[in-house]
């Protein structure tokens, strides 16, 4: 008896759509996602279960870790005319390409006596570890202070918005450090600021 063959079906499978909806959505992650910014003294933040979300505008961060103090402010205009503050106050003159400069640099931690010499470097040099070492905040030579008070009155000149200010520390920073931080905030009536944390896992 003669064997019946059977007739062969092609395998091939059409992935056309699967393609189509692998690329929707990597499209989609790589336009809503948000790119780290390299930070000049990285923190380990402590964790926390609130999710508060920080404002886009007119925020001013104090990073504090390893005893040093870093600035930041968002907005390159905020930036802009904090500096001129700056220069007013402690009597220095700056080009409009260190301005522009300046102005594209989300945090810092030198005193200003060395402001030049920060802007003029790129920023894989102004971030390496080391290349900073904080902002003075004592009570001879608080330029913390004066840096806060300038950004306030930029905020309220150029946005007529009253700065917001955030806290970002370390979790295994010693409290008289974040204390010091605290007191020049209250001194200019700030008693309202935001504390940075790690979004919190598991249960402890």
């Amino acid at each position: 008896m003669a064997k019946v063959k059977m007739s062969k079906k092609s395998t091939r499978i059409d992935m056309t759509a699967m393609c189509d909806v692998a690329f929707l959505l990597l499209s989609f992650f790589v336009m809503t996602s948000t790119a780290k910014v390299p930070e000049p003294l990285p923190v380990d933040t402590p964790a926390s279960t609130v999710q508060t979300k920080l404002p886009d505008t007119d925020l001013a961060t104090i990073t504090v870790g390893d005893g040093k103090v870093f600035f930041g402010m968002t907005g390159q205009d905020l930036r802009a005319a904090t500096l001129d503050k700056i220069a007013e106050r402690y009597t220095l003159d700056f080009t409009e390409d260190e301005k522009k400069r300046f102005s594209l640099i989300d945090g810092f931690g030198v005193p200003v006596g060395e402001l030049k010499l920060i802007i003029a470097k790129s920023g894989e040099e102004r971030n390496k570890e080391g290349s900073q070492k904080g902002i003075p905040y004592d009570s001879i030579d608080n330029q913390l202070k004066e840096w806060v008070l300038a950004a306030r009155y930029a905020a309220s000149e150029i946005h007529t918005a009253e700065l917001k200010v955030a806290i970002k520390g370390d979790a295994k920073e010693e409290y008289p450090t974040i204390k010091k931080v605290i007191d020049i905030l209250q001194d200019q009536q700030v008693n309202k600021f935001y504390l940075v944390t790690g979004l919190r896992t598991d249960d402890f």
